[in-house]
């Protein structure tokens, strides 16, 4: 009985000795930003020195995909590890994440990690439909204000509310934190970045838009708020130096899907889907300053902190660990990401999604859409648009707006078609030839054998991870409710038959 305490103590030694070894994370995120908008991956005119150091100083993501090109969906995937299609309700936007569905913050907190957030972080939505009482993300942290730099960007002081949050740590306490905006989300204050200097001469205009004044200023505006976004990152990851705990810290930056421009955000198009991504983790990366070309998803994401923590995945999280990507520069030989689109902003009738499904390789992106008599950006009528607004699946912007009003003009007209008009039920896109994915060669001569493989891949996938929509289940996901505020007041969702 007397070596009880002893046997005790020791216990009680090594368990925090391995809560001291555990690693922080500061998990970045900010709200519609394409791959492309950073330094490091090319873009010419953005400064982000925050997300370039921790692409140089560790891991930068050539090929990282969300799981789904709209802010909740995708949120829900990054916290529980899980492709949409298995998350029921959360796999539409304004919708509630299911409590039976494990997240990767709350395996931590059970572990004695300290979880907490800022600004944007699981949403939008509500919570109690699923059980919840409290965002899976964590506590907010929301003291900290600031006079925002233009009348767009929320007066949220992010980085000064984690500094709040890592103050009230304990001595050798492990955290997880969300630090969130909700930039470069729109709306924008028109002409922000001529005004802060930026050339629009230097802008690259993605293909997919025309080339005129108007959108390259609508560019600049958007880069501005990356920025200012990235500008959080710094002083947080400053936050963490000054306390000397950077470097047992996963920093993780990151977006939740593309860019809010017709054809980008609401599409699994890579203008959508792509995001940029880097990890820093000096304590844990082998070999950092690396790029990392294996495609992977966000909901990876959730298996790699519960690993690096010594945690237990739960069996429920399908996403791969990228813990393998971490320890070795040797490609792990993931072939392909998946992506997957329900309900977006209510922009059909009945609260009608365009379901589609995607796998994206790195020669090939193919797409099945299950329903393709649908309109794909939302109805061109208004009327029956919850937001009152033609093709309301796209937020409304200087782009969209001159891209309806000159659909039919010379040089705009392929590309409003490309935008706003109907899809074959298969889209198949050669990527080296075309990155935009803008030539769909499905069902041409050349390719057959090509998108028979790439389907038969992409369908085996769906049904080794129990989509509804290839295995027989229920598909709920036009009748979940919608609970959002209803700018059309005829709206509603219709009736399950």
């Amino acid at each position: 009985m007397k070596k009880l305490p002893i046997f005790a103590f020791l216990i009680s030694g090594v368990s925090s000795l391995v809560a001291a070894d555990r690693p922080n994370i500061l998990f970045c995120i900010s709200d519609d930003q394409s791959y492309r908008h950073t330094g490091v991956n090319g873009d010419p005119v953005i400064k982000t020195p925050a997300f370039d150091r921790v692409a140089n100083e560790g891991l930068r993501f050539t090929h990282a995909f969300c799981d789904a090109p709209t802010c909740g969906p995708s949120r829900s995937a990054i916290l529980t590890g899980q492709p949409i299609w298995r998350l029921e309700e959360a796999a539409n936007i304004w919708s509630t994440l299911p409590a039976k569905f494990a997240t990767y913050t709350e395996e931590l907190q059970k572990v004695g990690y300290k979880v907490g957030t800022t600004g944007k972080s699981w949403g939008p939505g509500r919570l109690e439909p699923g059980g919840r009482t409290e965002n899976p993300a964590g506590p907010a942290y929301t003291g900290r204000t600031l006079e925002p730099p233009f009348e767009a960007i929320r007066d949220t002081d992010y980085a000064g509310n984690f500094e709040d949050f890592i103050a009230q740590l304990n001595d050798g306490e492990s955290f997880c934190f969300w630090l969130g905006t909700s930039e470069p989300h729109r709306a924008y204050e028109d002409g922000a970045g001529i005004a802060t200097g930026k050339d629009p001469a230097k802008v690259r205009v993605p293909p997919i838009f025309p080339d005129n004044d108007l959108v390259r200023s609508d560019i600049l505006d958007y880069l501005v708020e990356v920025e200012h976004f990235d500008g959080m990152v710094e002083r947080a990851i400053k936050s963490l130096e000054k306390r000397g705990i950077l470097d047992n810290t996963i920093v993780v930056v990151t977006s939740d899907h593309g860019m809010p421009f017709p054809r980008g955000k609401a599409t699994v198009y890579d203008d959508g889907s792509r995001v940029p991504l880097a990890i820093r983790w000096p304590n844990g990366i082998k070999y950092p300053g690396r790029s990392v070309d294996d495609p992977v998803n966000l909901s990876d994401l959730a298996p790699t902190f519960l690993k690096a923590a010594g945690v237990r995945v739960p069996q429920m999280m399908t996403g791969r660990s990228l813990m393998k990507l971490f320890a070795s520069p040797q490609p792990a030989n993931w072939d392909a990401a998946y992506i997957g689109f329900e309900r977006h902003s209510g922009a059909r009738a009945g609260g009608k999604g365009y379901p589609c499904r995607a796998i994206r390789t790195e020669n090939y992106m193919y797409i099945y859409n299950f329903e393709p008599s649908r309109w794909p950006a939302g109805s061109p009528d208004p009327a029956v648009c919850n937001r009152l607004i033609p093709f309301g699946e796209y937020d409304s912007s200087p782009t969209k707006t001159y891209m309806i009003e000159h659909q039919y003009d010379h040089g705009v007209a392929e590309l409003a078609h490309l935008a706003f008009g109907k899809r074959s039920a298969e889209e198949l896109y050669v990527l080296k030839n075309d990155p935009h994915q803008m030539r769909n060669v499905a069902g041409l001569k050349g390719f057959e054998s090509i998108q028979a493989d790439l389907r038969k891949r992409l369908f085996a996938h769906l049904e080794r991870t129990q989509d509804p929509r290839v295995n027989g289940g229920p598909i709920e996901w036009d009748y979940y409710p919608h609970y959002g505020r209803h700018a059309n007041k005829n709206w509603k969702v219709d009736e399950r038959p």
